[in-house]
C-alpha cells in the first residue's frame, strides 16, 4: 500500500482511477488543479504523485518543476493525451520519473506504479504512539503492547491514517475519501463499525485509549 496523490481535473478520469487505486489498497488523495496539488504535497508526504499535464492554474509540468525546485524527491508519473516526443521530453526535463499516454491499460498503469515505488530507496519510518503502539508501513504490520495486531486491510489503513496525522481529527466523510477512496458504496456507518472493531482489537492488546471520538469533529489519535 502506498500513499498516492492524483492531480486530474476531469472527474470522468479521476474518480474511476481513484477507485482503482483504492482497490489496490493504496491511499489516494485527489486534487483538481495544480495549485491544489501543490497544497497537498506541502502538507504531507506522498510515495507517488500522478499528474495530468493539462491542469488548470498550474500545469503538470509546472507542478513537477516546483516539486523538484523545492527539493522533494516524490516520484512523479505524468499522464497526458499528447503523444509527441517534444511533450515527453518537456515532461522528463521537468523532473518527472515516467510518462503515460492516455488512453492507457490499467495493467500498464499498475506496472508503472510498482516500478516507481520500487525506486524509492528510503525505508518508511516506523510510526509510533507513545511506547506501546507501533506501525511499520514497509511490513504493513502494527504492534500494540508488544503483540502483533491482526487487522483487516481497511483497519490497517484506518490506523495508518490516524497515526500519520496524530492529533488531527478526521470526519467520517474524510475517512471514507482517504481510506475507501471514491468508492461510493460504503456509508458513514461503515466507518463507525471499523472504528469500533479497531478499538476492540487495541483494547484486547491493552491499549483502550488510543482513538478519541469528538462529536462534530470526528476521530483522531489521542495525544500521548
Amino acid at each position: 500500500m502506498a500513499r498516492i496523490l492524483l492531480v486530474e481535473d476531469d472527474p470522468r478520469i479521476s474518480r474511476p482511477l481513484a477507485r482503482e487505486l483504492a482497490r489496490e489498497l493504496h491511499t489516494c488523495d485527489l486534487a483538481e488543479d495544480g495549485e491544489a496539488g501543490w497544497s497537498f504535497l506541502e502538507a504531507g508526504n506522498y510515495d507517488l504523485a500522478i499528474l495530468d499535464i493539462l491542469l488548470p492554474r498550474l500545469t503538470g509540468i509546472e507542478l513537477c518543476q516546483r516539486i523538484r525546485s523545492r527539493g522533494l524527491d516524490t516520484p512523479v508519473l505524468l499522464l497526458t493525451a499528447l503523444d509527441e516526443v517534444k511533450d515527453k521530453v518537456a515532461g522528463l526535463d521537468s523532473g518527472a520519473d515516467d510518462f503515460l499516454v492516455k488512453p492507457f491499460a490499467l495493467d500498464e498503469l499498475h506496472a508503472r506504479i510498482r516500478a516507481l515505488l520500487r525506486r524509492k530507496v528510503t525505508t518508511p519510518p516506523v510510526l509510533s504512539w507513545g511506547d506501546q503502539l507501533h506501525l511499520d508501513p514497509q511490513q504493513k504490520q502494527a504492534r500494540a503492547g508488544g503483540r502483533q495486531l491482526e487487522l483487516t486491510p481497511r483497519e490497517y489503513q484506518l490506523l495508518e491514517l490516524l497515526m500519520r496525522s496524530p492529533g488531527v481529527f478526521f470526519t467520517a466523510a474524510e475517512i471514507l475519501d482517504k481510506v475507501w477512496g471514491w468508492d461510493s458504496s460504503p456509508g458513514k456507518g461503515t466507518v463507525k463499525t471499523h472504528i469500533k472493531s479497531l478499538r476492540d482489537k487495541l483494547r484486547l492488546a491493552g491499549q483502550p485509549e488510543v482513538i478519541e471520538t469528538r462529536y462534530g469533529r470526528g476521530y483522531r489519535l489521542r495525544p500521548t
